[in-house]
C-alpha cells in the first residue's frame, strides 16, 4: 500500500476512497494471456495502483515489473471502467471506488518471475509451464490462458 492510500486512510477510516487502478493484459504471439493468482485466490491480470503524479503509462510499466518481472515495451488502452462494479469493501471496513485503465501488451521482454503478491505455482491452462513465458518459482502462480478463454471470463 503506498503512502498515499495509508494517510487518507488516517484522515478518512473507513469511508469510500476513490482511487485509479492500471492493469495489463499481456498476451504473447501465440494468442495467451498471462493471468496472476493474487494472494487472494483470486485470478487476474498484473496491475496495481497509480501513485501521486504517475502516469498511467508509469503505472503499467512499474506494475508488471513488480509483478512479473516482464518490461512493457509499448501498451495500447483496451478499456476505461467505472460504476457500480467499481465498489469494493475490504474485511476490515474500508471502502473503495476504484476506476480502472486496462491497456493490452504484445511488446514486452523477459522471463516471468511473479512476486510475492501471487501464490502457488506458474501454469498453463494444460497444467504445464511455458518456458518462453515463465519458470517454477515457490511463491507464484501465473497462468497463461488462450485470448478465447479469457473472452468467457469477462462475460
Amino acid at each position: 500500500m503506498n503512502n498515499y492510500i495509508s494517510t487518507m486512510r488516517k484522515l478518512i477510516g473507513h469511508e469510500t476512497l476513490l482511487t485509479v487502478g492500471c492493469g495489463a493484459i499481456l498476451e504473447d504471439d501465440q494468442g495467451r494471456i498471462l493471468l496472476q493468482q493474487k494472494y487472494n485466490r483470486i485470478w487476474g491480470i498484473p496491475g496495481g495502483l497509480l501513485e501521486i503524479g504517475e502516469t498511467f503509462a508509469e503505472t503499467i510499466h512499474r506494475e508488471v515489473l513488480e509483478e512479473t518481472n516482464l518490461i512493457v515495451k509499448a501498451m495500447q488502452l483496451f478499456g476505461i471502467y467505472s460504476g457500480k462494479n467499481g465498489f469494493a469493501q475490504y474485511a476490515n471496513g474500508d471502502k473503495v471506488f476504484s476506476v480502472q485503465l486496462i491497456f493490452h501488451v504484445t511488446d514486452y521482454t523477459g522471463t516471468v518471475h511473479p512476486n510475492e503478491e501471487s501464490t502457488g505455482q506458474p501454469e498453463s491452462s494444460s497444467g504445464s509451464v511455458h518456458s518462453g513465458l515463465g519458470k517454477r518459482r515457490n511463491n507464484a502462480n501465473c497462468q497463461i490462458k488462450s485470448r478465447s478463454r479469457l473472452a468467457c471470463r469477462r462475460s
